[in-house]
């Protein structure tokens, strides 16, 4: 893997690249479609590829391993085999989801024992069993296991689970380092920066990150109930250490607001399930603003979705129209809305791109900003 930084913004700390793998080149910034079960809801391979063009998507270890289970995707050659993408995959280790089964998990240093939220089944999850999971799996980039801590939590428990997240994250690098992939490609693993937003511990993991010289680091445990401008100025000093010459990934954040200031601050490459999630439930992001679908207001509006962005959904289908499948509940709503708003990520960060490479990306991030903020 290589990652070559191709522009610097002059008034901030935005940057363009390319991340270079096995599976295809990553343009960054880069927003990655959220594919948790082996698919990015309600979208086709073939519209990511075309409409969406996206450089590459996430796959979910906690529910992979579930189901359809590691002997499935072994058999199918990896993910890449069995959904059929042939570009880049970023695989997330389970941290965030065992996080979320906090009433069933039980978490040690040897690991967490959770139950399925399938079946009930007992499971465990240890470092050198993620690694090897996420090897099974074939991502091209594969996520150390971490443990996400909860906003708030006091200063005991977050230096706590950031010790056992740096220990685990040395059990990770072992077991990666002594095993190989199953599918004659390179797959490479991103260490995670833990400390809840106390400014020492983001510090101090942020260091330990950087001294394992992995070829891109992450930012994890933001977004999780954090007001916005303590998430920015932990991004911030997170990235005063994180080595400028590697990529660095910003997991599960967020807004297309957040994503623009997170650029500025010198993030590369995002993931989130918003987009689809929204676009599901008529929540769709347009060039314009932020429209509710439902609103009576769109029910005699015959104008496209979205003229300024482009793209199929927003060109073909009109407000109206996709406000009648909302509100009649069909399954094509959620199709479209998912659509329109990936379609909306994906064009927002290479317009970021392209405003960094002409100079004025503070400028116009404010601007957007600021329209990103009006809801219709």
């Amino acid at each position: 893997m290589t990652f070559t930084i191709q522009h610097n913004d002059p008034a901030s700390q935005a940057r363009t690249g390319t991340l270079t793998t096995d599976h295809g080149p990553i343009q960054t910034p880069i927003f990655m479609p959220v594919g948790t079960a082996g698919t990015v809801k309600a979208v086709h391979q073939r519209e990511l590829e075309t409409d969406i063009n996206a450089d590459i998507i996430l796959g979910n270890t906690y529910h992979l391993y579930l189901r359809p289970g590691l002997d499935v995707l072994q058999q199918a050659g990896g993910l890449h085999g069995f959904n059929g993408w042939k570009r880049p995959i970023l695989t997330d280790s389970g941290g965030y989801q065992v996080y979320s089964l906090s009433n069933t998990r039980k978490i040690k240093e040897e690991g967490v024992t959770f139950k399925s939220h399938i079946d009930g089944s007992k499971h465990t999850f240890t470092p050198e069993g993620v690694m090897d999971i996420q090897r099974t799996i074939g991502a091209d980039i594969m996520m150390a296991f971490d443990e996400c801590t909860p906003y708030p939590c006091d200063y005991a428990y977050a230096k706590k689970s950031m010790d056992m997240t740096h220990r685990w994250l040395d059990r990770c690098i072992t077991r990666f380092d002594e095993t190989e992939g199953h599918y004659g490609y390179t797959q490479y693993l991103f260490p995670i920066v833990q400390g809840s937003t106390y400014t020492d511990l983001r510090r101090e993991s942020a260091a330990i990150v950087a001294g394992k010289e992995r070829v891109g680091n992450a930012i994890g445990g933001l977004a999780v109930g954090e007001p916005a401008e303590e998430m920015y100025k932990t991004i911030d000093l997170v990235n005063e250490i994180l080595p400028r010459h590697k990529p660095r990934y910003l997991m599960g954040v967020g807004t297309p607001a957040n994503i623009l200031e997170a650029i500025a601050l010198g993030v590369d490459m995002f993931d989130c399930v918003m987009p689809t999630r929204n676009g599901r439930h008529g929540l769709l992001f347009t060039t314009e603003g932020i429209m509710n679908m439902k609103n009576e207001k769109w029910s005699r509006d015959f104008s496209p979705i979205d003229a300024g962005l482009g793209g199929y959904a927003s060109t073909f289908y009109t407000k109206a129209y996709v406000r009648h499948l909302f509100k009649s509940d069909e399954l094509l709503a959620g199709q479209i809305g998912s659509l329109q708003n990936l379609t909306f990520y994906l064009w927002l960060v290479r317009q970021a791109r392209a405003h960094i490479e002409a100079g004025d990306f503070v400028s116009w991030k404010n601007d957007m900003v600021k329209r990103l903020m009006v809801r219709m």
